[in-house]
């Protein structure tokens, strides 16, 4: 029996004794471990503040004091790994095998050009240094360090770009030539958005993009993109990428204060400011969120410049007669007296009747404008990230604008607002990402249609013509001197003008800005108002999706990369710009407006690609190849190879050369525009909005018709009837004849070098880029004779008599075949003591055509632009400076806004930092245009001044 029960007992005496060391063993598995060591800057050697330490796959983590050092706590069981992150700097994820000793680890910087990477140049993560094509990487320490005032800014300082200031609010990029401040030929990306304005047809700068707090890096490619990306990217990418909640969590705040106008030079001293928060947390090691907000005031940049694009000198104004005031002027920044406002006034001079072109007297934009501007954005984002590679989000943007937008008249926008809407879905292999943009462009209004019925509401143009008439004739009968005669008919014929300042003109003014019906010449008819008006008021949306698949496991001989997209705009017609062509018209065959809408426009496009990537010769020489094929519904097919080779023949060593074929299709405002314009009407190409109207097969070019009728009305002054001197000069008149609307085409060749030197001290970027147009998309202004056809007698005469003949001006594509050609170089050298220096030069050429086009091209762009940079991150401790000079010269700038000589500018931007780590801030003082020297970028573009300003940076890691 005691054996038995002996035997009984001590099995159940090691059940207890295995459990009680069971639970001892896990308990002392779970008991904390305390890890501490150090992270210090490879370069410097010295301790990095706020670099962050996590255990991984845990929500453990700490972060680095201000000598760097760390202290963190975990019940994970040894060996673990840690995962250090720092903005600016390599990631590493080190193996933790012993907590008993203090670890050193040293992160590398990122702006280190061999380790750069980039993701725009081939959609795929590549080093910079062997990027198949021309491409400038931003990095977080770059733009913190930049003088610009804003980080968007800073593209003004890339290699090969131009950042056109339009407004404050408002910085249109550009490279290769052709520039614009609408421009359809450059696409920009905020974490694969396309930030376009859907009708407007641009992306409106940075309006919904990022703020200071959230940026990390932008990506630029200048020259063809298309092959990858389609639609709009054959003059250049910009690509934004903001931060990841993951890696980047923490509250940030800044603020920014500053002041413009200092020389009291249109406008008084003013100030502006800048406010943004940021927000990102981690929960429960799978889920994040972020949330973004901003919010910018300020006075804008005036555009006031009174340069006369139709000088007396010229057969449209009187070159006949030594007028010191020219009565046919069009000054750059002044509105209703431009050519379609021009009129023919006859009168006795000296004996013999006498033909002069007179232009009414318009308004300046500075009176029409309201110089203070906002922007406020706002997004929010939820993310999940669960598996080894894969994470889903969902991000809302949203952004107010204020800003003065040009296109082919000055639009001012106000209240303006574009909303974003994006899920996401990314693994090791695959990206797939829908979203949705939408606009409403709020209180906008347009400047041209508001100085003209400004004008009207006064008098008709006829009316007031006969009023100019007979006073002018007066006067000159009374022996007035012929100058002052043309002063006192003009006052005449403006007695009851209203005028700037006044109430009444405030009153007028935000009457017609309030109506949407830019056609004066319907009032009267039944749902017209009574007069004209000139609010902008477009609602859009434009939806696209997209898949990319890396297929290379599949294949293996090569890697393979292969996208589809979609994508469909959804326009609200408004009568002014898109009209329902369903709905009923007038006596000319024009969509009435009728207080209503309409069914909406439908525009759309889609494409697939597919890239292959192989190395050769022991990875020295890089092969790549994509093809992409783009249908828009309104078009054929169109396919966009390219291909490109990086050669290595040593390390660091870099030699490239590419061949890209883009297609641009026309934009939506230039296939389907409708859009009255003081008496001239803006319309699209296609030939459904031709319809009826007869501006593709049934019109004379405006040009042709300016010599002819300078032409008549010497002969008609010489003695001639008006039948018989238009019978005698009708050689002059040219039948447009303008063809279907096209896909604008480009072949773009380039080769370039890229390397480092001196042990990564000197940075070398050469490139050369031939680019050859075909079908070059512009505007020609025709008219079409009403109740005639080109040729005949009646059209001949209707040319002669505005009332007799519409006219429009039209998107068409170009007879000629446009060759540009540049080159650019890049140097950045690190000197000693962290002094840098960065250079680069740019030059841009049009190759000339021997033979006349329908329109003006329009390169737009100075042959030679120069940026020079110094700095020291920390001349002293915590404490860094960047001084930044650019320079560019003289160019033509053309447009059927205005015309007319930029001239060169150089401006110098500089500023300092003092970095507080023990508060966790940063205090940044700095001006652009440092010497207040006041510069233009473009014809009838806005005089800009020095702006000085004060930001504070707050970053507190959660």
């Amino acid at each position: 029996m005691k054996n038995k029960k002996q035997g009984n007992f001590l099995p159940k005496a090691s059940i207890i004794a295995f459990t009680f060391l069971f639970f001892n063993l896990a308990e002392a598995q779970q008991q904390l471990i305390e890890l501490s060591g150090i992270i210090k800057n490879t370069g410097t050697r010295k301790g990095l503040d706020s670099v962050k330490v996590q255990i991984e796959n845990t929500e453990d983590n700490t972060f680095t004091d201000l000598q760097g050092n760390f202290k963190i706590r975990t019940r994970v069981t040894i060996p673990f790994r840690i995962v250090i992150n720092k903005e600016g700097f390599t990631s590493q994820t080190v193996e933790v095998l012993s907590s008993s000793n203090k670890i050193t680890i040293a992160l590398n910087p990122q702006n280190t050009i061999i380790d750069a990477v980039v993701i725009s140049a081939s959609r795929v993560p590549e080093k910079i240094l062997r990027s198949p094509i021309a491409i400038e990487k931003i990095d977080i320490k770059t733009i913190r360090e930049s003088p610009a005032a804003s980080f968007y800014e800073t593209l003004e300082n890339v290699k090969g770009l131009q950042l056109l200031t339009s407004s404050l609010t408002l910085k249109i990029p550009n490279s290769r030539g052709f520039n614009s401040p609408n421009n359809f030929r450059f696409m920009q990306l905020v974490d694969g958005v396309d930030v376009q304005s859907a009708t407007l047809g641009v992306p409106l700068g940075n309006a919904i993009g990022p703020t200071e707090l959230d940026i990390q890096s932008m990506e630029v490619t200048p020259g063809a993109a298309s092959a990858l990306y389609g639609m709009n990217a054959i003059n250049g990418l910009a690509s934004l990428q903001t931060k990841d909640p993951f890696t980047s969590e923490g509250l940030s705040v800044y603020f920014r204060g500053g002041v413009n106008h200092v020389d009291h030079i249109n406008h008084k001293m003013s100030s502006l400011g800048e406010s943004a928060i940021r927000f990102a947390k981690v929960f429960n090691k799978n889920w994040a969120v972020k949330v973004n907000a901003s919010y910018f005031t300020g006075v804008d940049w005036i555009s006031n410049n009174q340069t006369d694009q139709n000088p007396n000198s010229l057969i449209t104004a009187n070159p006949n007669y030594p007028l010191t005031s020219n009565p046919a002027e069009d000054l750059w920044n002044k509105y209703g007296d431009e050519r379609n406002n021009r009129m023919a006034v006859k009168v006795d001079y000296n004996g013999k009747p006498t033909t002069f072109n007179v232009s009414r007297t318009g308004y300046f934009e500075k009176d029409l404008v309201n110089p203070e501007v906002k922007n406020i954005k706002f997004d929010a984002g939820l993310y999940y990230r669960f598996g080894d590679q894969w994470k889903a989000s969902y991000v809302y943007r949203y952004g107010l604008l204020d800003g003065t937008f040009q296109r082919g008249n000055k639009i001012r926008l106000q209240n303006a607002t574009v909303q974003n809407h994006k899920v996401e879905l990314t693994g090791k292999e695959l990206t797939f990402r829908a979203y949705v943009s939408i606009e409403n462009t709020g209180d906008s209004y347009n400047l041209k249609p508001l100085a003209d019925n400004l004008d009207l509401t006064n008098l008709s143009n006829n009316n007031w013509k006969n009023i100019f008439q007979t006073t002018l004739q007066n006067n000159i009968n009374s022996g007035t001197d012929l100058n002052q005669a043309f002063i006192l008919a003009r006052q005449e014929a403006d007695k009851n003008r209203v005028l700037p300042g006044s109430t009444a003109f405030e009153q007028l003014k935000n009457t017609i800005i309030g109506i949407n019906n830019w056609d004066s010449a319907n009032a009267g008819i039944a749902g017209a108002p009574a007069t004209g008006g000139a609010k902008l008021e477009q609602k859009s949306r434009f939806y696209q999706g997209e898949l990319t698949y890396d297929l290379s496991r599949f294949v293996k001989i090569f890697n393979l990369l292969a996208g589809i997209d979609y994508r469909l705009y959804s326009i609200t017609p408004d009568g002014n710009n898109f009209v329902d062509f369903n709905r009923p018209v007038n006596a000319r065959n024009i969509p009435l407006a009728n207080g209503t809408f309409g069914k909406d426009v439908i525009y759309q496009k889609y494409g697939a690609f597919a890239q292959i990537t192989k190395l050769f010769f022991g990875d020295k020489l890089k092969l790549n190849a994509a093809l992409r094929i783009d249908r828009n519904p309104e078009f054929e097919a169109k396919l966009n190879p390219r291909i490109s080779i990086v050669y290595s023949p040593v390390n660091q060593h870099n030699f490239r050369a590419s061949f890209q074929n883009g297609y641009r299709f026309p934009s939506l405002f230039e296939a389907l525009s409708f859009v009255n314009n003081g008496n001239v009407r803006r319309v699209g190409g296609l030939s459904k909005v031709n319809e009826g109207l007869g501006y593709l097969e049934n019109s004379y070019t405006l040009a042709s018709i300016d010599k002819f009728t300078s032409a008549v009305n010497s002969d008609v002054d010489g003695g001639k009837s008006q039948n018989q001197a238009a019978q005698d000069n009708k050689q002059f008149l040219v039948v447009a004849n303008l063809q279907k609307l096209q896909p604008e085409k480009i072949n773009s060749f380039e080769v370039g070098y890229k390397s480092v030197f001196f042990n990564n001290k000197l940075v070398l970027d050469w490139d050369f880029y031939y680019n050859i147009y075909e079908g070059f998309l512009g505007q020609v202004e025709v008219a079409v004779p009403k109740n005639s056809q080109v040729g005949s007698n009646a059209a001949v005469l209707a040319m002669l008599d505005r009332s007799k003949q519409d006219r429009y001006r039209v998107y068409t594509n170009s007879n000629n075949t446009y060759k540009s050609y540049g080159t650019s170089l890049g140097i950045r050298y690190n000197v000693v003591s962290n002094y840098n220096i960065n250079a680069n030069v740019s030059y841009n050429d049009l190759a000339s055509n021997n033979t006349s086009d329908l329109f003006i091209t329009a390169f737009n762009t100075p042959k030679w632009m120069v940026n020079f940079s110094a700095g020291n991150r920390e001349i002293i401790k915590n404490i860094g400076f960047t001084v930044v000079a650019r320079w560019q010269n003289s160019f033509m700038w053309e447009s059927p806004l205005a015309s007319g000589k930029v001239p060169a500018y150089y401006t110098i931007d500089a500023q300092a930092t003092w970095k507080l780590p023990e508060i966790h801030a940063n205090i940044k003082i700095g001006a652009t245009n440092l010497l207040n020297r006041r510069y233009f970028q473009y014809a009838a573009g806005p005089e800009i001044g020095g702006l000085y300003y004060l930001a504070f940076t707050y970053d507190l890691k959660l």
